[in-house]
């Protein structure tokens, strides 16, 4: 498609894309990245990469072994 349009029709898409992105609210890091590592600090006590599945309910765990003879 964009070997359609001209170099013209090209930069028109190219501006309103930078008008529709100046309009986004932008945050500092410094707050932003508190609040993700306040999340994630929180949360860690759920994520099950961090603590581990318990065997009873672990779907992947093996529920026999294979033997070949």
């Amino acid at each position: 498609m964009a070997q359609e349009l001209s170099e013209k029709d090209l930069l028109k898409m190219e501006v309103e894309q930078l008008k529709k992105e100046v309009k986004n609210p932008r945050t500092l890091i410094s707050k932003t990245g508190k609040e993700i590592k306040d999340y994630v600090e929180a949360e860690a006590g759920n994520d099950p990469l961090l603590k581990g599945i318990p065997e009873d309910k672990n779907p992947f765990k093996e529920k026999g072994t294979c033997m070949i003879s």
